[in-house]
């Protein structure tokens, strides 16, 4: 079945323990948006936040590190508590080391790439992680709408791994709702990333239902 891992971005910061409780019973994982405003034209929070709630969840913490230099903080999310931690192919730094600075920690290492980035980018390390993922949006900001034109590249990547990596995850954020989930379970995906769809419904607990639902 699919895995869902809502996003924490589109929760009410002011209480976030609470909306944490509220998924608690049906996701799958959290994830994490982490954004430096460097990166992305956006800055959420940091390690000090996600240690304040590692004690708050027995979810897996999917940390997603939109950040210009992640290897400079790796080690911090490590310390706070994540289970997955997620760098840019777009980062300036290298990425070899920082998967396996992550992976030597015994947590799970993924590859994130954005619209434009070509799969190419992300080949030779296909057989180095543990997710991939592909965004379906822009990435910066909650509540955008997803890029049909994503589902060729989301199909091409499941080849890549059920080819070299059949292990590994595939998961796809950014604009994921009832009907975009399903073209997004189609083309291969195994893990959706839901914010708004799950964070702003009046039961998160059934849209979490609606998207496992869409697999069967």
């Amino acid at each position: 079945m699919i895995k869902i891992s809502p996003s924490l971005l589109s929760a009410d910061f002011s209480c976030l323990t609470d909306e944490i409780k509220r998924i608690e019973h049906t996701a799958d994982m959290l994830h994490l948006d982490v954004m430096d405003g460097h990166f992305v034209n956006n800055i959420t929070f940091g390690p000090v936040v996600v240690s304040a709630i590692r004690n708050k969840s027995k979810l897996l913490f999917d940390v997603h590190l939109m950040i210009t230099n992640p290897s400079q903080i790796i080690l911090e999310f490590i310390k706070a508590g994540a289970d997955i931690i997620t760098i840019h192919a777009e980062c300036q730094d290298e990425l070899l080391p920082c998967i396996q600075m992550i992976k030597d920690a015994g947590i799970k290492a993924g590859i994130s790439i954005n619209p434009p980035t070509p799969l190419d980018l992300v080949v030779p390390l296909i057989r180095e992680i543990d997710l991939l993922l592909i965004m379906s949006v822009n990435p910066g900001w909650s509540g955008q709408g997803f890029i049909p034109e994503i589902l060729p590249k989301i199909r091409e990547a499941k080849r890549l791994l059920n080819m070299d990596n059949p292990a590994a995850e595939l998961e796809v954020d950014g604009g994921i709702n009832a009907i975009t989930g399903k073209q997004a379970i189609e083309a291969g995906a195994t893990i959706l990333v839901a914010g708004s769809f799950v964070f702003n419904s009046p039961d998160p607990d059934k849209a979490i239902g609606d998207l496992k639902r869409l697999s069967s």
